[in-house]
C-alpha cells in the first residue's frame, strides 16, 4: 500500500513505507524512472527519498491540460495512482559502482579517533571496516550533491555531534548513526568526520550536476 498526499501547492509525495531497505528504495527509484519515461503535461521533476517519491509540477499547466479535475493536485494524484499500479513494468537498471578515494590522515579525519573510542576500536580498525563494503545511495539532500549512503557496519556507527561544526570542509566523509555521506561543499554540519576526498560531487554547470545518483553503489578505498 502507498499513501499520496500534497506537499505544498505544487508537489505531492508518494510514500510506500517508513522502512529503510534496498528493496523499498528500489521501488522508489523504479517509480521515479516511470515518471521520467511517462511525463504528464506540467511535470517538473521527481525527487526520490528512502521510501518515498516527491513529484513536482506546474499548477497552471496541469489545470490547463486536465480541466476535468477540480484541482491540479487531483489531476497529478490520478496520474500517480496509475503510475503506482504500472511502474513494476519498468525494468530495474543495473546499479553503477563508483570507487571513491579517501584520505584518512589526522588533518582530514577530524573525528576518527572519537568514532574508534566509542566503539572500543583502534582508528585503523574503523578504516578497515568502513572500506570493506559498498554503500548504497538512498537519496540526495541537505546540500546539492549530498548523498545519503548506507548502511554503515554497526561496529562503527556513531551519533551526530552534540554541537555541530560551523564549517565542515568540502569533501569531508562523515558518519551519522549508520549513515555515511560526503560533504560536496563546505557547510555547517554535525556528522562525525573520518576522512576526506577530492572527488567533485557537485558541478553546477554540468549537464548532470550531481555526481552520485540514487541507486548507485559506492566503494571507498584508502588513498593514504
Amino acid at each position: 500500500m502507498s499513501k499520496i498526499f500534497p506537499l505544498g501547492e505544487s508537489a505531492l509525495t508518494i510514500e510506500f513505507s517508513n522502512e529503510i531497505s534496498p528493496e523499498m528504495n528500489d521501488k522508489v527509484i523504479n517509480l521515479a524512472s516511470y515518471f521520467e519515461k511517462n511525463k504528464f503535461a506540467g511535470f517538473v521533476e521527481v525527487v526520490p527519498a528512502y521510501a518515498s517519491l516527491t513529484v513536482f509540477y506546474e499548477v497552471f499547466t496541469v489545470r490547463k491540460h486536465f480541466p476535468e479535475f477540480q484541482t491540479a493536485f487531483d489531476g497529478v494524484k490520478s496520474f500517480a495512482e496509475n503510475a503506482v499500479c504500472n511502474f513494476t513494468e519498468i525494468k530495474k537498471e543495473k546499479s553503477r559502482v563508483i570507487e571513491i578515494p579517501v584520505r584518512f590522515n589526522k588533518e582530514y579525519a577530524l573525528d576518527l579517533k572519537f568514532v574508534a573510542e566509542i566503539n572500543n576500536l583502534k582508528p585503523r580498525d574503523v578504516i578497515e571496516i568502513f572500506t570493506a563494503q559498498s554503500y548504497r545511495v538512498y537519496m540526495l539532500g541537505f546540500l546539492p550533491g549530498f548523498a545519503y549512503l548506507g548502511e554503515v557496519d554497526a561496529r562503527i556507527a556513531a551519533p551526530r555531534k552534540f554541537a555541530p561544526r560551523l564549517k565542515v570542509p568540502k569533501g569531508s566523509v562523515g558518519i551519522a548513526g549508520r549513515q555515511t555521506g560526503i560533504y560536496p561543499l563546505a557547510s555547517p554540519g554535525g556528522w562525525q568526520i573520518i576522512g576526506a576526498t577530492e572527488v567533485e560531487l557537485f558541478t553546477p554547470n554540468a549537464i548532470n550536476p550531481t555526481f552520485l545518483q540514487a541507486g548507485d553503489l559506492v566503494k571507498f578505498y584508502s588513498e593514504n
